[in-house]
Formats: C-alpha cells, structure tokens, sequence
C-alpha cells in the first residue's frame, strides 16, 4: 500500500469535488430557509389569527417529520405529482424547508425579545406596522437572533451530509463511494471528518467576530 502522504494527495481531488457540493448545498439551502423562516416569523408574530395558525401548523407538522423523510418524499414521490427536481434540487429544497422551521423560530424569538415599549412609542405616533418592523424591530431581532441563528448554519452545514441518501455526490457521498473502491476506510473518512473540520471552525469563528461587531454596536 503506498504511504499515507501519497493516498491523501491521491484522493484529496475526489473529495475537493464533494466539498464544493456540500457548500453548494449549503448556502443554497441556507438562502431559501433564511428567505422562508421570515415568513414564518412575520406571520406568527402578526398578531392575526387567521396569519398564525396556519403558519404555526406548518412549522410544526414539518418540524415533527425526519429530514430524511422529507428528502424521499419530495425526490421519490413528488415526481408522480407533477413536480420532477433533480437530485441536487431535491435535496436543497428538503434542507431548506426543515431548517426554515428552526430559523424561523429563531426570528420569532428575536422579534419577541424586542422591548415592547420600543413598539408602543412606534404605534403613539402614528407609525404603520410595515414600516415599524422594517425600521424597528427587526434590525433588533436579527442582532438577539444572531447567536442561534450561527449555530442554524453549523447544523445545516453538517446535515447536509444527509443528501447523500437520494444520491447527490456531496462530501459524505464522495467519501462512500472513495473508500468503497480503495477499502482505505481510515484514510478516507478520516479526511471526511477533516475537510468537515475546515468548513465548519473558520464559519464559527467567523459568527463569533460578527455575533463581537454587532454587540459593540449596540
């Protein structure tokens, strides 16, 4: 067997590939959830009835379904009702429905935090809600809901792994597959672990500096 050093270089290459996939997912799946979880957070903060009870069902219902299910339910079955996605779009979208429940709910939890008498100043002086929650409230409750917010990004980055299962050639995939070929299993999912390892310390560190700016600006 050639030496660790010259099997890393060998299969570096395969698994940079799934890397970038796995990024790919990632901030795709990051936007749509982020874009999805306001809306979640704005109808159930609403303050109407008839916004937060449909919304606070969907969050629930999806929130009590596994992520893997959701994948197989929108690649395998989806497709006999109309809507045939790509592996790759699949999984995006099973990603970022499940977390724009958890996002969600982090919003919600900021803009709750907001000091209410800030909102009932807004109201004395004739300010319509539109346009309190754009100037007022929610810049504060993106700085409160930063924090869990970064920890969202982490986990999503990780369960990302999970789309592998519908047959997207991500990191995880790319790994199964290198080292079902070479039986280095060691090597490789040591590399996994490290390549995991390298996206997700740098993005921590980097909510911690930003989670630092946004504090001192307050």
């Amino acid at each position: 067997m050639p030496p660790l050093s010259e099997r890393m270089l060998d299969y570096l290459p395969l698994l940079a590939t799934g890397l970038w996939r796995t990024v790919a997912v990632t901030v795709l799946a990051l936007i749509l959830a982020s874009a999805l979880g306001l809306v979640w957070a704005m109808l159930r903060s609403s303050g109407r009835r008839a916004l937060e009870l449909p919304a606070r069902y969907i969050v629930e219902f999806l929130r009590g379904i596994p992520i893997l299910v959701v994948l197989f339910y929108i690649y395998f079955v989806m497709p006999e009702l109309g809507l045939d996605l790509t592996a790759f779009q699949a999984g995006v979208l099973g990603l970022a429905l499940i977390y724009s429940c958890y996002i969600g709910e982090t919003f919600r939890g900021g803009i709750a935090a907001v000091d209410k008498g800030q909102i009932e100043a807004a109201k004395s002086i004739g300010m319509k809600h539109r346009r309190m929650m754009r100037r007022i409230v929610l810049p504060q409750a993106f700085r409160i809901a930063l924090p869990p917010y970064g920890n969202n990004m982490v986990m999503l980055l990780k369960d990302s792994s999970q789309v592998s299962v519908i047959s997207v050639a991500e990191l995880t995939m790319q790994g199964k597959m290198l080292a079902s070929s070479t039986f280095d299993n060691m090597t490789v999912f040591t590399m996994v672990a490290l390549l995991y390892l390298c996206l997700t310390i740098p993005l921590n560190m980097l909510m911690r500096r930003v989670e630092k700016r946004m504090g001192a600006a307050l």
